[in-house]
């Protein structure tokens, strides 16, 4: 994979996620998509924290 691939396809989904309308998708959708996005974000900052604690060689 090339190196932040994965970023900019994250901010494509981010802006994706941004155009939706929250109050034209109905409640029991809407329901499903706030669980999944709370796991997608603790998918997330699982990530952001193997980055943040990368060490560098010989450390």
């Amino acid at each position: 994979m090339e190196w932040g691939r994965g970023v900019r396809e994250l901010a494509n989904a981010i802006d994706n996620l941004s155009a939706e309308d929250p109050s034209d998708i109905p409640r029991s959708l809407l329901a499903e998509q706030l669980i999944d996005l709370h796991w997608q974000m603790a998918r997330l900052q699982a990530q952001i924290a193997r980055r943040t604690y990368v060490r560098s060689p010989g450390a």
